[in-house]
């Protein structure tokens, strides 16, 4: 039969591999051999938040969270694949050493001179790996077998040691490497094997160039039926390549072979004391490992509950209007969306300040024309005729206008037409990414004051609201003083 194959951030011209993206929380156990590549950019070049650290790219809050989550997955994915005798081949691509989030503030000064300072950690792409071996970034392509690996490694390297290079040395690693520089003899690679005895290895190798620029077609049209990303060489070389790693887990197999323990050897009769005690250790660890995975799961709810409102940047329909709900109600306002056997209105809230009905529309890549004011007028007639409504509201149109798209890189969320119309019948309009930086600044200042004065703006702006400018963090106004006191 044959073996099924997955690469994991890495692309490879073969029709019978299956591909991965670093970013995905994929199960190994539907494969039999596992190609891994810690290749961690993408995570760096889509993070709008990143920073710079002590000279090292620093990832934002939400990025950071997503790379520790997606390397804790490889680690035990790839450490329970191993466990259970499949194989892995890594190949050890540069290491990035980059700074991420812990999630922890620290905090100084008082009033408007307090200060945060976010506390980060360094972080690599190797902490995809589940090894402790450490490592010294190094490049080089001067690479010699150790002696008793010649047999297993020779064919692979013949065909493909000319185009590996090695970007780490190992420390302390002498009895797990396989691969050595040809002077000074440090490890470049390793390979670890599964500590139940079922054959499973862990083969940790140089990295090649597989996303080499005359591996991809760029004239071929990609519109057109036949579009064929890969060029022939591209695929000449992923058969090769298959070929090769289809060898070493057949060799690999062939020298972990050993007769498996049968049943009966597992007599109490036969049993060490030590065993006993590992046993027991080994229960307390997966109940540890139980509680831990508990407290995760609650964190993560936690976690998403605390970014709830940043829907109000890219959400449409139904759950816009749950986010438009919650920010209305950290603004002080009481907030319900409103149903009967007769009508159905997004949004009915009122304070202190006034009473007020809202209708919420999501776009993906365009302004939010006149449909929806049209709904709304009709909707505020309704809302006034019921009997018990004794007050006319003040309409309110929420518009998430080219949601897909950056908020700050995006058009005028509404048209010309539908801000002549509002303006003519006394509505006002609200672009959500506005609503979100006002309540930003509500919920996590407590500024009463402020979301008063919010209020206020909504019951009386007509047109295009212009929510009152969120004042500077203390940490922010302390930045731009240091700036303008330095000298041109």
């Amino acid at each position: 039969m044959a073996k099924k194959i997955v690469s994991i951030g890495m692309l490879l011209a073969a029709d019978e591999v299956d591909h991965v993206a670093l970013a995905t929380k994929a199960s190994l156990l539907d494969w039999d051999i596992i190609i891994f590549r810690p290749d961690i950019r993408d995570f760096m070049s889509r993070d709008h938040e990143m920073s710079f650290f002590q000279g090292k790219p620093c990832l934002g809050d939400h990025k950071s969270f997503a790379l520790k989550e997606a390397s804790a997955h490889w680690r035990r994915e790839i450490k329970e694949a191993v466990e259970i005798g499949k194989t892995v081949i890594v190949h050890l691509c540069k290491p990035e050493e980059i700074f991420v989030q812990t999630g922890k503030k620290e905090f100084s000064g008082t009033g408007r001179n307090q200060k945060t300072t976010n506390i980060v950690e360094p972080f690599s792409n190797y902490k995809t790996l589940p090894t402790s071996a450490k490592w010294t970034a190094s490049q080089g392509r001067e690479i010699v077998f150790r002696p008793e690996y010649r047999e297993l490694l020779s064919s692979y390297w013949d065909r493909f040691g000319a185009f590996s290079t090695y970007e780490v040395t190992f420390a302390e690693a002498e009895k797990n490497a396989c691969l050595l520089t040809q002077h000074g003899g440090k490890a470049v690679g390793l390979h670890l094997v599964s500590a139940t005895g079922v054959g499973g290895s862990l083969l940790l190798l140089p990295d090649m160039e597989f996303n080499a620029d005359h591996f991809f077609d760029a004239e071929t049209d990609q519109d057109d039926d036949d579009y064929e990303p890969f060029t022939d060489e591209a695929r000449k070389f992923a058969a090769s390549y298959l070929t090769e790693v289809v060898a070493l887990d057949r060799a690999l197999r062939q020298s972990a072979e050993r007769s498996v323990e049968p049943e009966w050897a597992r007599d109490q009769r036969y049993v060490f004391a030590e065993e006993e005690r590992v046993q027991k250790e080994l229960l307390f660890a997966e109940e540890a490992l139980e509680r831990a995975q508990k407290e995760k799961d609650n964190l993560k709810a936690e976690l998403a509950e605390a970014g709830h409102l940043r829907g109000l940047l890219f959400e449409t329909g139904k759950p816009l209007e749950t986010m438009i709900l919650k920010a209305l109600r950290a603004l002080g306002f009481e907030a319900e969306n409103f149903q009967d056997d007769a009508n159905e209105f997004d949004a009915v809230f009122f304070s202190a300040e006034g009473r007020l009905l809202g209708e919420a529309e999501g776009k993906d890549n365009k302004a939010i024309n006149i449909t929806k004011l049209r709904q709304l007028t009709m909707n505020i007639e309704e809302d006034f005729g019921r009997d018990e409504v004794t007050l006319r509201a003040k309409g309110v149109l929420f518009g998430n206008a080219y949601r897909l798209t950056a908020p700050a890189d995006r058009d005028a969320p509404f048209t010309e037409k539908c801000i002549t119309s509002a303006t003519a019948q006394s509505i006002a309009l609200v672009h959500t990414p506005d609503l979100f930086a006002v309540t930003r600044h509500v919920i996590e200042s407590g500024d009463a004051d402020f979301a008063k004065q919010c209020r206020e703006v909504l019951v009386s702006s007509v047109g295009m609201v212009s929510f009152p400018p969120v004042p500077e963090a203390a940490d922010e106004i302390e930045q731009n003083e240091l700036a303008e006191a330095a000298p041109a």
